[in-house]
């Protein structure tokens, strides 16, 4: 398969909806206006375990506006009894009010509906619900591997290869280490939202989500509807990064519409978010690396646990960054869960991958310090040749030009490796690397590509812009396939009426929509002959790449960087401060380099807010998360941020036909490490629990 020509595809373009979104043109999901529109609000629980012994209704629908409050005596039923798009049941929680059981704190269990927002909030507040509460278990720790459990999840939960305890006992330097990451919180600028309706015998719903394939055959499944009566719109959306699929409040909207026939309109609030729309679960992870006395590798152990809710299992399989990164002869790799009072956790931008590159790539610098060996030049000779595990071919793997590139750049060579000796006034310099990697695949798509009569191209394809760019790469990948102008297509996109396709996520998205894009656009372009007379209906050409995806070789497919942090400490206050951080990327070819840059930068200065500021705690007394906002949960802030420069190796996938792998998750592998590293680098200290806070700093009189 070969790679499209240069074209459109490659140039910097800016966003299609660039203008209509800075304008307010665009409308997000809770904006977009509705005739006799209702307003549902959440009411959710306030213990962490236990049943509902009542739910005092009665002076809640005498209040002003109230039109009915759904509850688990009176809502509609739904069936959770099927697996759905992802492979797995759906999470208990989306099927609301069904019984009386509470399973953690925030658990919905009721819905007041009213005439404006205002009333809904007012009466929701004063709803009051007795519960017969129970004792909850919350406490994470390492210490719980005795009821831990593997799980698979989009990896498999366990891996071996090679006799792991001989291979560390012959070795001539071993690391031997434990890593925590916190309770992390994804809160996109827009919050989750979903207005429900029935319309001429359909059920519409305009939401904010990552594919609408998704999200309509999980309410056709759970409300027993014919998929064909099930539509839902979603063409803008204030990002996502895992959070935005199939939600409680899509339900709850659904069931009020239902009951009273008007729209129905449910927005979580920035609190309820904490508590509804997943999060990424803590980690315990544990890393042993065996190496000859020349770094080179001869055991590989990574065992990461994570929690998850006593109803449902989500795995964050940390432990899986390891499979495609470094050879050993020996090479255990185990994701495991246990189970607790908690919400269930969900995908959160580069899930697994995130939390485990920084046990690894840490692992990684311990292991280059103890060898005497400079971090890359270690890395370098650990380059597998295949799979370490598969045993697969890589499609490509351009991860030593990334560090080729980066250090160079990044001005490496002149560091000298001694920690503690760089000073700037009061403080302690230092710089640290890390490397990156997240898998590249496809899935199939369908998409219709439409000749109009007038000369231009309409082209159908229902993939989801959750901030990516998505919409402007597609019109880039389009104009090539057919072979014109830019200004001559027109992307349609977010609306489960165009067919099915894959969601956005995985860094899977533009990959797999511009698959089927190209072959529609391809085969519309060879069957017009020049200068035929278009209908005025058009000329519409559909594809479906589901045998294309499938007959694929099997190969280890992914993106791979290198990234490089400078970093400032204070010992005296604890401060840390980012100065610059680069990195360098392989992630196949760059559709569009704006759009590219700004998701691979993002990536990065998440990477910075995870190594120093985000932490979630559980309140172990009620269950609860202390702060469940954003003053009491801590992101960086502008002044945390300095110079962030992303860039690119040429890496195109052979494989693909517009050559791309994917870019939405990478950026933040390995960032959180390479700060950290930085960090050692500057102090002489290891921090092996995230964040870097400043208490931490000041506490570690040894490794932390």
């Amino acid at each position: 398969m070969t790679t499209a020509t240069q074209g459109s595809v490659g140039t910097a373009h800016t966003r299609i909806e660039g203008r209509d979104k800075v304008t307010g043109a665009a409308r997000y999901a809770a904006e977009i206006p509705f005739a006799e529109l209702a307003h549902g609000w959440l009411v959710l629980s306030t213990v962490a375990r236990g049943r509902i012994r009542s739910i005092d209704t009665d002076a809640v629908l005498r209040m002003p506006g109230v039109l009915t409050v759904l509850h688990h005596h009176n809502a509609p039923r739904v069936d959770s009894d099927y697996v759905g798009l992802l492979g797995v049941p759906p999470d208990p929680s989306v099927a609301l009010f069904q019984h009386d059981r509470v399973v953690h704190m925030g658990w919905p269990v009721a819905l007041v509906v009213a005439e404006t927002s205002e009333q809904a909030r007012e009466a929701a507040e004063a709803l009051v619900v007795t519960y017969d509460q129970q004792p909850h278990d919350v406490a994470f720790s390492a210490e719980r591997q005795a009821e831990a459990y593997p799980v698979d999840g989009h990896a498999p939960g366990v891996m071996e290869k090679g006799d792991l305890e001989a291979q560390l006992a012959s070795s001539a330097v071993v690391v031997d280490a434990e890593y925590t990451t916190p309770e992390e919180y994804h809160n996109p600028m827009e919050p989750h939202a979903a207005t429900a309706l029935w319309e001429g015998g359909r059920l519409e719903v305009v939401d904010s989500n990552q594919g609408t394939t998704w999200v309509a055959g999980e309410l056709a499944n759970l409300f027993s509807l014919d998929p064909a009566s099930v539509r839902v719109r979603s063409e803008h959306v204030g990002g996502g990064f895992g959070s935005k699929g199939v939600r409680s409040h899509q339900v709850a909207a659904v069931m009020a519409a239902t009951v009273l026939q008007r729209p129905v309109r449910v927005v979580m609030t920035r609190r309820q978010m904490f508590s509804l729309a997943g999060y990424r679960s803590p980690t315990a992870q544990r890393v042993r690396l065996g190496a000859d006395a020349d770094g080179r590798l001869r055991a590989l152990e990574h065992q990461s646990l994570n929690m998850t809710s006593s109803v449902h299992e989500f795995v964050e399989p940390s432990a899986a960054a390891s499979r495609a990164m470094y050879d050993a002869d020996a090479h255990h790799t185990a994701s495991r869960v246990v189970r607790l009072d908690v919400p269930t956790p969900t995908w959160m931008r580069a899930p697994g991958e995130a939390p485990g590159s920084f046990a690894l790539e840490s692992a990684f610098d311990e292991l280059a310090e103890r060898c005497g060996i400079d971090p890359i030049e270690l890395r370098l000779r650990n380059e597998p040749a295949v799979g370490p595990v598969s045993g697969l071919p890589f499609s490509s793997r351009n991860l030593i030009a990334c560090f080729e590139e980066g250090a160079r750049r990044f001005g490496w060579a002149d560091r000298d490796p001694r920690p503690g000796v760089r000073r700037d006034g009061r403080w302690l310099l230092g710089t640290g690397t890390a490397a990156a990697s997240f898998p590249a695949g496809a899935m199939p798509s369908t998409a219709a590509v439409t000749a109009e009569a007038d000369g231009t191209f309409t082209v159908g394809i229902n993939a989801a812009d959750i901030g990516t760019g998505a919409r402007t790469a597609l019109t880039l990948v389009a104009a090539d396939a057919l072979g014109v102008p830019t200004d001559r297509v027109r992307v349609r996109i977010g609306d489960s009426d165009l067919g099915p396709a894959m969601i956005a996520g995985g860094s899977t998205g533009t990959r797999s929509w511009a698959w089927a894009v190209t072959a529609a656009a391809e085969e519309l372009r060879q069957s017009l002959a020049p200068g035929a007379d278009i209908p005025p209906e058009g000329i519409t050409v559909r594809s479906n790449t589901a045998e294309a995806i499938g007959a694929l070789a099997q190969k280890e497919r992914h993106s791979f960087g290198a990234q490089f942090a400078e970093v400032a400490v204070d010992p005296a206050t604890g401060e840390v401060r980012v100065r610059r951080m680069l990195g360098i990327f392989a992630a196949g070819r760059i559709v569009n380099p704006l759009t590219a840059r700004n998701q691979l930068v993002g990536g990065m200065i998440w990477g910075i807010s995870m190594a120093l500021h985000e932490e979630a705690v559980r309140d172990r007394s009620t269950g609860g998360v202390y702060g469940a906002d954003l003053a009491g949960y801590h992101v960086a802030a502008h002044a945390d941020i300095p110079h962030v420069e992303a860039d690119w190796v040429d890496d195109p996938d052979p494989d693909d036909p517009v050559g791309i792998k994917g870019i939405g998750e990478i950026g933040i592998v390995g960032a959180a490490a390479a700060v950290a590293n930085a960090v050692w680098h500057a102090t002489g200290v290891r921090h092996r629990n995230l964040p870097i806070r400043p208490d931490r700093v000041l506490m570690a009189g040894g490794d932390a």
